[in-house]
């Protein structure tokens, strides 16, 4: 896997090999931080050189997994398997039959707002399409992205009428996903069977196990349609992938929707543990390396950055060493 360089104005450069990466940070001439799950370097000098070469990020779309290849001519950067959002339709429902419950009742409630159906995307639409546009908007900030390459999913429509395709929630999400990512750069649209073309050429084949984390699940997808333009290969050059996951974060709320004993509801949600940023990535000397999670009597959990299991919930804030904000979690597989 390659490294990506910034220059000290954090404009993105073209990668460099880790032995190279090495080398400069002993010599001081550049250092070493982590990105979200990827190891960079950034320049304490001016580049001897600025040479740029065309960079395209195929992007494979997906309803449970999706991937993302960073390549360019001579070599694949990143291959990232990336989660869905899947958990915002649910929450919305819940969200609307205990709203519809409190005003059933002799209790303070905001006024219904009848007309907020019909405005822009729907929640669960929207979330799924900006957890892509995140992804995305992390990797600009990695590596000169000249163009996209997106594998263009078509909406299913009851009927034959063409204004059937603009009452989709798919097909308005990827229009709204189209126009922000050509705000960064290019975009080339590319149909499903089209992909599946190119995988036959190169003697590729797709995993029937879509929620495989291996490279033939998506990536498999994402590498050829990025490899379309930029060229320079047969067969992948490299397979590692980048495994990340979104932190699911439960916004501030009045209280817990179901009371506990003694009818007491206590506050619910929020996004900072006792002055830390919830999914802040810290090091402990115990657990090692972890995120924040909640808290419980002025005490905050911590969670495994892989699995996302808890570790403890008794941890003071003082015992831990703060590194970065986070808002994903990530592993390698091969």
């Amino acid at each position: 896997m390659f490294v990506p360089v910034i220059d000290y104005n954090q404009n993105p450069l073209m990668p460099t090999k880790p032995s190279r990466a090495r080398k400069w940070i002993k010599v001081g001439k550049a250092t070493g931080f982590w990105k979200k799950g990827v190891f960079c370097v950034r320049l304490n000098a001016e580049p001897s050189a600025r040479k740029m070469q065309p960079v395209v990020v195929g992007v494979d779309p997906g309803s449970k997994k999706e991937g993302f290849t960073v390549k360019a001519t001579a070599h694949t950067f990143l291959n990232i398997q990336a989660d869905a959002v899947t958990w915002v339709k649910q929450q919305v429902e819940v969200r609307r039959i205990n709203r519809n419950s409190r005003r059933q009742r002799n209790t303070p409630y905001r006024k219904a707002r009848f007309n907020r159906k019909g405005r822009g995307l729907a929640p669960s639409t929207k979330a799924r399409w900006q957890w892509k546009l995140r992804v995305i908007k992390w990797l600009n900030k990695l590596y000169p992205i000249t163009k996209f390459v997106v594998e263009d999913i078509k909406a299913k429509t009851k009927g034959n009428r063409q204004w059937d395709f603009h009452f989709s929630p798919l097909q308005m999400g990827k229009n709204w996903f189209y126009a922000r990512l050509e705000q960064i750069a290019p975009v080339i649209k590319v149909l499903g069977f089209t992909t599946k073309q190119l995988r036959d050429t190169f003697g590729l084949k797709k995993t029937v196990n879509k929620l495989a984390n291996t490279f033939n699940a998506h990536c498999v997808d994402s590498w050829v349609l990025a490899n379309s333009e930029t060229g320079g290969h047969t067969t992948p050059d490299n397979v590692e992938l980048l495994l990340i996951s979104p932190l699911r974060f439960h916004r501030r709320q009045l209280h817990l929707l179901n009371p506990l004993k003694g009818g007491i509801r206590r506050l619910f949600g929020g996004t900072r543990s006792l002055g830390l940023k919830r999914g802040s990535l810290v090091t402990h000397a115990k657990y090692g390396l972890a995120y924040i999670g909640g808290v419980t009597r002025n005490r905050v959990a911590l969670h495994d950055i892989i699995t996302g299991q808890r570790l403890s919930q008794h941890i003071q804030p003082k015992a831990c060493k703060f590194l970065t904000y986070n808002c994903w979690r990530f592993s390698t597989c091969s």
